[in-house]
């Protein structure tokens, strides 16, 4: 009963915060610095500083304690009107995910947008790189995202994938297209590449500039058995199935694509670059093109191999059978962030993997396991696919 009494209070608190942004002057951005893309309403704060930092404001004069948890926590402290107020450090550019923690509670932010990433909805910040505009909104065609609604035979329910179709697609009726299959991490569904990814913008800006082929891309949720972890061989024979004899199907039936598997590419990050490993490269009849963004197979800690990860033992014949596997594979990519813990393994695998004769398009980019890298591996793997 103690603890439904605090929910409630810090329930209260976080209701009297949203109040607070929309009535209180005092939560204007502070001199010098702009308001967070995520904002809710994007005249006040959280506020980004020209070093990166983050200021971030709350209203809740019976509070104890407020911290914001970054990734590092940060106390936050009240002045004599109740307010809150924190600077933090220099922040890397990107997306990132935090939390108000108020009162020892974690809860989202009500003047942030909330997205889905850690299990659960969390508060997001969008920390803007500089010389970076690739997923920036642009005066060029606008294509499509929509969501729709399928019946899977493997979980024996209906789900929820998204489709965009490029600009031009409702227009030209009799022109087809390839299709890419992108998939989320752990952690995430089919939203994540919808909202954090900002798919949709980067794709957009390519055809812009004819730096990629027109293509339709689907974000599938790739959690098909909510009991079993992401790279468990279950999992693995559920998503393979999900994917090949329901989504694929469904998408072929349903939108103008070319389909056979040189039109077809497989791709993901983390948990779902596992995914497109195993199922893009045992069903080289379905997929011509592979990629797998920041994956931690490589790293040994999701194999049968406690120590390294075996590539031939993971996939019988990718490096024996090399050459079979390059007569089938018009794209194999592989990218991570240079500070991610992955980096190193990943490395390793591809160099092993190029000395076997196996072909791998590989690229690494500035940042950690986050979704800054992610969206470059994506800009990058769409650059270079179907051509």
């Amino acid at each position: 009963m103690r603890n439904k009494v605090r929910w409630f209070k810090v329930c209260a608190l976080v209701m009297g915060f949203a109040v607070f942004c929309i009535n209180n002057s005092e939560a204007q951005p502070v001199e010098d610095s702009v308001a967070a893309s995520t904002n809710i309403n994007l005249n006040q704060c959280p506020c980004i500083m020209p070093d990166n930092s983050v200021v971030f404001r709350v209203n809740a004069p019976n509070a104890r304690k407020i911290q914001i948890d970054l990734g590092k926590k940060y106390d936050m402290v009240k002045d004599e009107s109740g307010v809150w107020t924190v600077r933090t450090e220099p922040i890397e550019p990107g997306f990132h995910y935090y939390f108000l923690v108020i009162d020892d509670v974690p809860v989202a932010d009500p003047a942030s947008q909330s997205f889905f990433g850690t299990g659960k909805m969390t508060s997001g910040i969008d920390i803007p790189e500089k010389g970076i505009d690739f997923y920036d909104i642009k005066d060029v065609p606008h294509g499509s995202m929509s969501s729709r609604i399928y019946f899977s035979k493997v979980t024996n329910s209906w789900r929820r994938l998204y489709v965009y179709t490029p600009p031009g697609y409702d227009k030209d009726i009799n022109k087809k297209y390839p299709v890419v299959y992108l998939q989320h991490g752990g952690g995430e569904d089919e939203t994540g590449w919808v909202n954090q990814g900002k798919t949709n913008l980067i794709l957009d800006n390519l055809f812009a500039e004819g730096k990629a082929e027109p293509m339709i891309v689907v974000i599938a949720n790739g959690n098909v058995r909510a009991t079993m972890a992401g790279y468990t061989s279950e999992a693995m024979d559920s998503f393979k199935k999900e994917m090949t004899q329901n989504i694929v199907p469904f998408i072929d039936e349903n939108y103008r694509t070319i389909p056979d598997r040189s039109n077809r590419a497989l791709c993901g990050l983390s948990m779902g670059g596992g995914q497109s490993f195993y199922a893009g490269l045992e069903n080289l009849d379905v997929f011509s093109a592979v990629g797998i963004f920041s994956s931690g197979l490589f790293g040994g800690i999701h194999t049968s191999s406690a120590n390294a990860f075996d590539a031939e033992k993971e996939m019988p014949g990718l490096l024996s059978k090399s050459n079979e596997f390059n007569k089938k594979l018009d794209l194999f990519y592989i990218s991570c962030g240079d500070q991610d813990m992955r980096i190193d393994h990943t490395k390793k695998a591809v160099a092993t993997m190029r000395e076997k004769g196996l072909r791998v398009e590989f690229n690494s980019f500035p940042g950690d396991h986050e979704w800054q890298v992610w969206r470059k591996s994506f800009h990058d793997f769409a650059s270079r696919v179907f051509k």
